[in-house]
C-alpha cells in the first residue's frame, strides 16, 4: 500500500525496516501491529501489515521529540523484548487509508507518542541519529536552507555506497561508467546509483523501492531524449517502444556531464540499430500521411520534453471540439470545431479585450494570461478518477472542493472559454481509448457538490452514448479533414514560431516569463530560499513546451477523395466533375503500376551497359516510344543511340566546350542541348543537323526544362530565363522564335533548376547552396532557403509540389516544403549523391563512387545498394511508368536497368 505518493513534495525516502507499532505501553490492553517504518526526508511513516489498519504518516516538523527510551535494562541480554524501541512524541499524525481505502487524510492532532520496535535492536543508534539529523532540517524556517541540508544528507548517503555489480545480467558484462541519479515519476524521484554496460542499463534505488534493480536491456531501446527536469538540462528519458506515451525510464542526474556521458553511450550504442527521429522527419511523415494527428502530436511532444513522468511538463493536446450540447456531432460543419489558430484564452473576444486592457498598463515584464494552459494541478484535475493517490500528494492530503472538480465535459469547455482565470488546453488520454478517467471506477468519495448532487461519472456530452463512444468520436475529430487542415495553426502557437516574440503578442499567445525555457537562470540565483521558492512557483504554474519550429509550420497534405460516394456533403455531381469514370479508372491504373514499380524498386537490375562517349556523360533524353536514346557529354557531343541495333546512329559536335544537358521536344523532332559554351543549340532529329542556336547567356548553360512552350535555362552567369519559343517547322523562316519572358536573378551561379507538375514555381539551385523558389507567372521569388551546402548537384519537385527534394556536395538529403521554405527533413548519406529519382517516400541515387543506392526517405536509411558505374553516376532518366531506368557515368558509360518483378 505504500508508495512514494505518501511523501511530500520534493521528499527523499531513505531506509525501510522491520518494526512493531507499540500502542498502549505497559497497560493491559498493550498490542503490538506489526509493519515497515520507513524514514523519509521529511517524515517517519509506518505501514501496517494489516491493510485494514492506516498507514501512519508522522510530519518531522510536528515531532516533540525522537529517541530511544532510557531503559537500564535495553542493553541486558536477558530482556531482547524491551529493546530496539523508538520512541516518538508528536503534535500531528496522519492517518491514510484507513480500511485500504484511498481517502483524504485523516488528521489527528493533539500530543501522541507512538513507540516503535526495530526487529535489528543494534540498529537503534543509527536510525535515531538519521531522525534526528533529518528533524533539525525540517525545523528550519527557510525552504532553501532545509533542502541543501537534506540534500548533504543524501549525497552523503550515495557516497557511501555504489552499485551491486552482483546485480549485472551477466558476468561477462563490461563497465562504462557508474554515477548517481535519481529515477523521476510523477511528482516523486527516488535517489540511487546508475551504471552503463556494454549490454545494459542499470538503476539501482538506495532505499531498493519499488524493487532493488531497474534494467533496461540497450538492444530494446527504440527512443532516447534529453530533458529540462526543474528548469535544468539533466533529465534523460528512455523508450523501448516507437509509439508509447510512456517511457520505460527517466532519470534525473546530478550534473549535466553524467547526464551527457550516459546519453553518449546509449544513442552509440543504439545508432547502428535505429535512425534518430527529429521534429522535421516525424513532420514529414505526418504531411504525408504515414502517421496520424494523435500519433504526430505525440512525438511533437516528446520532442519538446514532455513526458508523463513530469505533471510540470506533461503532454498537451488541444481542444478540437467546441460542440458540446447537440444530440448528434457533425464533423462536416467547421463550427463543430474549435478555432485552432487561436489560444484557449483567445477564443472568446470579451474575455480576451479585458485582458488585453490589463496587459497594457501591466509594467514590464508583461503577460497576458495569469495561469498556463498546462500545470500539474490541471492534468490531476482530468485524471483524479484513476490517479487519486497523486491529487492527495499534490494537495497534501485532500481533494479538491466538489465543485472544482472534473464534472462535465460541457462545464468544463465553457469555463476555459469564459473563466477569468482558466485557459487550459486537453490531455493525450482524451484521444485514446481508455475511458476510465472518465468514470469512478474506485467509488471514491469525491464530495458532494452545492445542489447536493455527489459528484460520481464525468458527464459526457448528448452526442456521446457512452464514455467509449465519446472516446472515438473525439479520435474521429481529431483525425477529422478540417483538424487536419489547421492542425498546423495549433502546431505553430504550442512547438512554433508563435510561441515566443512579437509573434506571440500578435497571436495574444503570451504567458508568463518564468514557465519559458531560458526564462530564468537557477544558477545565476545564489539565494538557496529564492531558488527554492522560485522553482517550486514554476513547477506548480506550468511550463511552456520547448520551441520546436521558428518558421511557420507547413500545412498536411489532405488527399482529396475520388471516389463520389466517400466525399460527403462536399462530393461534386458527375456532370460537373472534369474528369471522367473511364479516364479516372486510367489514371488509377498508372498510380497503382506506379506505386507498384516503387514498391519493388530494389528489384532493379543491370539489363545492357555500352561506352559511347569519351569523357563523362551529362544528360540523358529519350523518346516517346523508346527507341531512340540522345546524351549529351563533357566530350562536347550529342548521340543518339538505338536500342534496338544497339548502335549510335548520330554523334554531333556544335562546339568544342563540354555539353551539359538535354531534352526532347514532345513530338521528338527536336533536341535540345545546353553547352558551356553560352548556347542552346536546337537539333532537328529529322534533318540531322542543327537547326538553330540561342544565345541566351554570358557564361555557361548548366542545365535546362522544357514545359508548354516555353524553355528555361540556367546558367552561371547567375540567371534563370523564361522563354517563349515558336519552333521553327510552324514558320516559313525554319528557325525558331524566342521570346525573352521573365529573367531571374541570382548573386552567384546557377548550377540546376526544375518546374513543379502545375509549372507555377520554378527551384532554382546555385554554387553556395542557396535554393530560391519563384512563382514562374509572377517572376518573384515565394521563398530563399540558405542551407549552406557547398554545392548543389541536382533537386526534384515531388508531384504534389509541396516539397522539394535536394542532394549536394554536404553529403545530405534534404526536403523542403515549399510552401513555408522550411527545411522539414534531412538524411545524411556517406558520400555525395550526385542524381536521383523520388516518389516521395522512397529514393534512388547515383552516387560519387557509381553505386545506385534506394532510400528510404522517412526511415532515414539505405535499402538497398546496387553495383553499377566505375566513376559518379552523373545522369539519370526514369520512363513514366518507372519501371525503366538509364544512368550515365563517369566512366563515359550508359547503362540500362529493368525491374525484376
Amino acid at each position: 500500500r505504500f508508495s512514494l505518493l505518501l511523501l511530500n513534495l520534493e521528499e527523499y525516502y531513505f531506509e525501510q525496516h522491520t518494526a512493531n507499532h507499540i500502542i498502549n505501553k505497559g497497560c493491559k490492553d498493550e498490542r503490538k501491529f506489526r509493519g515497515s517504518l520507513k524514514i523519509c526526508s521529511k517524515s517517519i511513516i509506518f505501514e501496517p501489515d494489516d491493510n485494514i489498519k492506516a498507514i501512519i504518516k508522522i510530519p518531522l516538523r510536528d515531532c516533540i521529540s525522537i529517541k530511544a527510551p532510557e531503559d537500564n535494562e535495553a542493553s541486558n541480554p536477558f530482556t531482547r523484548d524491551k529493546s530496539g524501541r523508538i520512541s516518538v512524541l508528536c503534535s500531528q499524525v496522519f492517518l491514510i487509508k484507513e480500511r485500504n481505502v484511498i481517502a483524504p487524510y485523516k488528521t489527528v492532532r493533539g500530543r501522541t507518542e507512538h513507540l516503535f520496535q526495530l526487529d535489528v535492536a543494534g540498529k537503534v543508534g543509527d536510525v535515531v541519529q538519521t531522525l534526528h539529523q533529518l528533524y533539525r532540517a525540517s525545523c528550519l524556517d527557510k525552504m532553501g536552507d532545509q533542502a541543501a541540508m537534506i540534500t548533504a544528507i543524501l549525497q552523503s548517503r550515495l557516497a557511501r555506497t555504489s552499485f551491486d555489480k552482483n546485480r549485472f545480467q551477466s558476468i561477462s558484462e563490461t563497465l562504462h561508467m557508474e554515477c548517481k541519479a535519481e529515477m523521476v515519476t510523477p511528482l516523486v524521484t527516488n535517489p540511487g546509483h546508475v551504471c552503463v554496460t556494454d549490454a545494459n542499463l542499470y538503476f539501482q534505488p538506495l532505499n531498493g523501492y519499488p524493487k532493488p534493480v531497474v534494467q533496461i536491456t540497450l538492444q530494446n531501446v527504440r527512443r532516447i531524449y534529453k530533458r529540462r527536469h526543474g528548469l535544468m538540462p539533466l533529465g534523460l528519458e528512455v523508450f523501448c517502444t516507437e509509439n508509447d506515451l510512456c517511457s520505460d525510464i527517466y532519470l534525473k542526474f546530478y550534473n549535466y556531464q553524467d547526464r551527457d556521458e550516459v546519453y553518449f553511450l546509449i544513442a552509440t550504442y543504439i545508432e547502428n540499430h535505429i535512425a534518430e527521429h527529429t521534429a522535421e522527419s516525424y513532420m514529414l511523415q505526418w504531411q504525408r500521411g504515414h502517421i496520424s494527428n494523435y500519433q504526430y502530436l505525440l512525438h511533437l511532444n516528446n520532442l519538446a520534453d514532455r513526458s508523463c513522468n513530469d505533471l510540470s511538463q506533461y503532454p498537451v493536446f488541444p481542444w478540437i471540439i467546441a460542440d458540446y450540447s447537440s444530440s448528434v456531432l457533425d464533423l462536416t460543419k467547421p463550427e463543430t470545431f474549435r478555432d485552432l489558430s487561436k489560444p484557449v484564452g483567445a477564443l472568446n473576444k470579451e474575455r480576451l479585450d479585458r485582458l488585453l486592457t490589463r496587459y497594457q498598463e501591466m509594467p514590464e515584464p508583461k503577460f497576458m494570461y495569469g495561469s498556463h494552459y498546462s500545470s500539474p494541478g490541471y492534468v490531476l484535475f482530468y485524471l483524479v478518477r484513476v490517479a487519486p493517490e497523486y491529487m492527495l500528494c499534490l494537495q497534501n492530503g485532500k481533494f479538491d472542493h466538489a465543485d472544482r472538480m472534473f464534472n462535465s465535459i460541457a462545464e468544463t469547455w465553457k469555463n476555459c472559454l469564459d473563466g477569468a482565470t482558466d485557459f487550459k488546453e486537453l490531455i493525450p488520454e482524451f484521444y485514446e481509448n481508455d475511458p476510465s478517467f472518465l468514470v469512478n471506477s474506485l467509488k471514491l468519495d469525491l464530495g458532494k457538490r452545492q445542489g447536493g448532487k455527489i459528484v460520481e461519472d464525468v458527464e459526457l456530452p448528448p452526442w456521446a452514448s457512452g464514455p467509449g463512444d465519446f472516446l472515438q468520436k473525439s479520435q474521429e475529430a481529431l483525425e477529422s479533414q478540417y483538424v487536419s487542415e489547421h492542425l498546423h495553426e495549433w502546431i505553430d502557437l504550442i512547438f512554433g514560431y508563435k510561441q515566443k516574440g512579437s509573434e506571440a503578442v500578435a497571436a495574444h499567445n503570451v504567458f508568463h516569463p518564468l514557465t519559458y525555457e531560458g526564462g530564468v537562470d537557477l544558477n545565476s540565483i545564489m539565494d538557496p530560499n529564492e531558488k527554492v521558492a522560485l522553482l517550486t512557483q514554476i513547477l506548480e504554474f506550468g511550463q511552456t513546451p520547448k520551441q520546436l519550429f521558428t518558421t511557420p509550420h507547413p500545412q498536411r497534405i489532405i488527399r482529396r477523395l475520388k471516389s463520389l460516394s466517400r466525399t460527403s456533403s462536399h462530393s461534386i455531381s458527375i456532370s460537373e466533375s472534369p474528369v471522367s469514370p473511364n479516364e479516372e479508372s486510367f489514371e488509377d491504373l498508372t498510380e497503382e503500376s506506379i506505386t507498384l514499380a516503387w514498391n519493388n524498386i530494389a528489384k532493379l537490375k543491370l539489363d545492357k551497359q555500352y561506352k559511347i562517349h569519351k569523357e563523362a556523360i551529362t544528360g540523358i533524353a529519350v523518346t516517346s516510344n523508346g527507341s531512340s536514346v540522345f546524351t549529351t557529354s563533357q566530350d562536347s557531343t550529342l548521340k543518339m543511340f538505338s536500342k534496338e541495333s544497339k548502335t549510335i546512329q548520330r554523334s554531333v559536335s556544335f562546339s568544342n566546350m563540354a555539353l551539359s544537358s538535354c531534352l526532347i521536344l514532345p513530338g521528338d523532332t527536336t533536341v535540345i542541348s545546353s553547352s558551356w559554351d553560352n548556347h542552346i543549340y536546337f537539333y532537328s532529329v529529322a534533318f540531322g543537323r542543327q537547326q538553330d542556336i540561342l544565345m541566351g547567356h554570358d557564361d555557361a548553360v548548366s542545365k535546362i526544362c522544357w514545359r508548354d512552350g516555353r524553355l528555361y535555362s540556367a546558367s552561371w552567369d547567375s540567371t534563370v530565363k523564361v522563354w517563349h519559343c515558336v519552333p521553327g517547322e510552324t514558320l516559313s523562316s525554319k528557325k525558331h522564335h524566342f521570346e525573352l519572358l521573365a529573367e531571374l536573378e541570382h548573386d552567384v551561379s546557377v548550377n540546376t533548376i526544375d518546374l513543379n507538375a502545375a509549372n507555377t514555381m520554378l527551384a532554382s539551385g546555385t554554387k553556395d547552396g542557396t535554393i530560391s523558389v519563384w512563382d514562374v507567372i509572377a517572376a518573384t521569388a515565394l521563398h530563399q532557403c540558405f542551407f549552406l551546402l557547398f554545392l548543389l548537384f541536382a533537386f526534384f519537385f515531388y508531384t504534389d509540389s509541396r516539397h522539394l527534394l535536394s542532394t549536394g556536395e554536404d553529403c545530405c538529403f534534404k526536403v523542403i516544403d515549399v510552401q513555408t521554405g522550411m527545411l522539414i527533413s534531412s538524411v545524411a548519406t556517406d558520400e555525395p549523391q550526385r542524381c536521383f529519382k523520388w516518389d516521395g517516400n522512397t529514393i534512388l541515387s547515383g552516387s560519387q563512387s557509381g553505386e545506385l543506392l534506394i532510400w528510404d526517405l522517412l526511415g532515414g536509411k539505405v535499402i538497398e545498394r546496387i553495383k553499377g558505374h566505375t566513376g559518379a553516376v552523373m545522369s539519370m532518366w526514369m520512363n513514366e511508368q518507372c519501371s525503366s531506368v538509364i544512368t550515365g557515368g563517369e566512366d563515359k558509360q550508359i547503362m540500362f536497368w529493368k525491374l525484376q518483378y
